[in-house]
């Protein structure tokens, strides 16, 4: 199996789990979305890029982020659906925050 190439991930969340208030913490389930799934869906859904132009700016082709984006909606969906917490965390990504157009800074990798 191929080593994953890392994402470059633009915005960190600031809460890392979302909970429905309607079920017991004991009794509640979750899934588990990646930084880098959890950029796409930034991107992409509320940002309003094209794939393709969401792909550039994680630095993974057309192809990965479909991939990356349909596994996102896929627990996003579950979650909603089975009224289960949504946690981010993990990813091989690279995340960064921009200065200016040019100069990119790289905050950290995890």
């Amino acid at each position: 199996m191929r080593p994953q190439k890392k994402r470059w991930v633009q915005c960190e969340p600031g809460e890392r789990c979302f909970r429905p208030q309607c079920k017991p913490l004991r009794n509640l389930d979750g899934v588990y979305l990646s930084l880098d799934e959890f950029e796409a869906v930034r991107l992409a859904d509320l940002g309003g890029l094209k794939q393709e132009a969401a792909a550039r700016r994680m630095k993974v082709s057309r192809p990965t982020f479909s991939r990356i984006i349909s596994k996102a909606h896929k627990k996003i969906a579950d979650s909603l659906v089975n009224i289960k917490a949504i946690k981010i965390e993990g990813g091989c990504c690279t995340i960064v925050s921009r200065k200016t157009k040019n100069d990119v800074t790289i905050s950290r990798s995890c």
